[in-house]
């Protein structure tokens, strides 16, 4: 079971990797597609699995923008963690809205507050609106993608 979870984690967070590399042109920042393949992880991934990819699919998404925030990325990365860590819990308790709506505040307003008392309020504002369109993009891309892994998931499960 252990291997299986760690197969699972990995490629997971290689397809984050593979969304990494699809930038969304927002300007001031390197937004990219890494968290919605995280997201769908929360169909079949624990949460602490699920945050991980999510984490290193950030991660690899820094790298290929150049760490243009140098350590800041680790903060980032946690920051990621802790929402499909919180994503992946609510997609198990079945809060099928509250789900996508936490995903969204925690990733697209939240998670960019902490800069605006380490970086500048105006890195802040600027940041912000990007990191919220593309959340809301990652979110949609989750949300048309999660029903169809859940019902390909319970097909798998029945026939075992």
């Amino acid at each position: 079971m252990k291997l299986r979870l760690i197969t699972l984690t990995a490629m997971v967070s290689a397809i984050c990797a593979v969304g990494a590399m699809i930038k969304v042109p927002v300007g001031v920042t390197s937004a990219a597609l890494d968290s919605a393949p995280a997201l769908l992880g929360a169909a079949f991934l624990p949460a602490p699995a699920a945050g991980i990819a999510a984490a290193i699919g950030h991660i690899v998404s820094a790298g290929i923008g150049g760490f243009q925030y140098g350590p800041f990325h680790i903060l980032i990365a946690f920051e990621m963690f802790i929402v499909v860590w919180g994503f992946t819990k609510l997609h198990q308790k079945n809060y099928s809205i509250l789900k996508w709506v936490f995903a969204i505040i925690a990733n697209g307003i939240l998670s960019p507050l902490p800069f605006y008392w380490l970086i500048s309020p105006e890195m802040f504002y600027g940041v912000t609106p990007v990191i919220l369109i593309t959340t809301i993009i990652n979110v949609v891309i989750a949300g048309i993608c999660l029903p169809i892994v859940s019902k390909a998931l319970a097909k798998r499960e029945a026939h075992e």
